[in-house]
């Protein structure tokens, strides 16, 4: 199994931030798991990847040399050579341990048979977006999480206000205008963060008997990486999972930092509020905590301050397994 991993940062230098997942069949997933974590663990590279019998999904972070490793090792697995990967960079290092877990899905949706192997959604490059979802004919769907589409989303999306990916198929069976305007004619176009949600998304559409169903191929951070912003229609930020909380367009780092009592993201408005107190509770979560929660919330946070001063990472204000549940890209 898996061996303790090391909380200490690499050396400061740019630090290369690897999105990754691919839809392939593992029927024996559970051999990967330990030959992986050692590779990630002998490249120095930290992160969080799901394993299934649907395939692969995760980030990981580290450096150039050590990210291409892990991604080598990966593409070395069954059906992953094409293995779909989206990269950008951090000052610092997003992720401050390193796991590799086993899951009944890469992207929780609870749906059976659903297999983006074998029915999916038409692909758009982020350089054809613009056209598509400008198209009167075409309703435009966000399939992340309200927390997420919260800080932004492409003007005119239709939210779900799903708090987690498993409800969407609730969400669309119950929507009979949706569905009356998609058997006028209309199409859909879904996105999402990284594009792994859109396609088990849109093979659930084609299951369910939608055929003009569109998605952004490698999603908002294949967009915002190659599209310029004066020709955006992207609003605002990309919640991503990870200590960085949200991207902009060239996949800067955003505007946002997180609440690490409640895990939603807040902004300067949000801090600015006589409701906020560092790791304790912001505008979205005050007054929601028991007082026994609170203590160790604040306990917590101290803990966090002293590691700062020493210059240390602090297990408290580790990412991606401690955040809500429904990060699935």
């Amino acid at each position: 199994m898996t061996t303790s991993p090391s909380e200490t940062k690499p050396a400061q230098q740019s630090i290369v931030v690897a999105a990754l997942y691919k839809f392939t069949r593992l029927d024996d997933f559970e051999q990967f798991q330990a030959p992986l974590q050692n590779a990630c663990e002998a490249a120095e590279v930290y992160g969080t990847i799901l394993l299934a019998h649907e395939g692969i999904n995760g980030t990981v972070s580290g450096t150039r040399e050590g990210v291409d490793a892990v991604l080598a090792h990966i593409q070395q697995m069954p059906g992953c050579a094409e293995l779909e990967v989206k990269e950008s960079h951090a000052d610092e290092m997003p992720f401050y341990r390193m796991k590799v877990r086993l899951k009944k899905e890469i992207v929780t949706m609870g749906v059976a048979d659903i297999d983006p192997n074998r029915s999916v959604g038409i692909y758009v490059d982020p350089q054809d977006w613009n056209d598509l979802i400008s198209d009167p004919d075409v309703l435009v769907i966000d399939t992340r999480n309200d927390y997420e589409v919260g800080i932004g989303t492409f003007k005119g999306a239709i939210d779900p206000k799903t708090t987690a990916f498993r409800e969407f198929p609730d969400w669309f069976k119950n929507q009979e205008q949706l569905r009356a305007e998609i058997d006028g004619g209309k199409k859909i176009a879904m996105f999402c963060t990284g594009g792994i949600r859109c396609e088990k998304a849109t093979a659930f559409l084609k299951q369910e008997g939608v055929e003009d169903v569109f998605h952004l191929k490698g999603g908002i951070l294949k967009y915002l990486e190659n599209i310029p912003r004066e020709e955006s229609l992207w609003e605002g930020d990309c919640f991503v999972f990870d200590q960085r909380v949200s991207v902009k367009h060239g996949l800067e780092l955003g505007d946002y930092d997180m609440c690490h009592a409640c895990r939603n993201p807040i902004d300067a408005d949000d801090m600015a509020s006589e409701k906020y107190v560092p790791g304790v509770s912001c505008p979205k979560c005050f007054g929601a905590h028991h007082p026994s929660q609170e203590r160790r919330f604040r306990d917590r946070q101290k803990q966090i301050d002293l590691a700062r001063e020493r210059g240390e990472a602090h297990i408290g204000t580790l990412p991606l397994e401690k955040r809500k549940k429904a990060s699935e890209g």
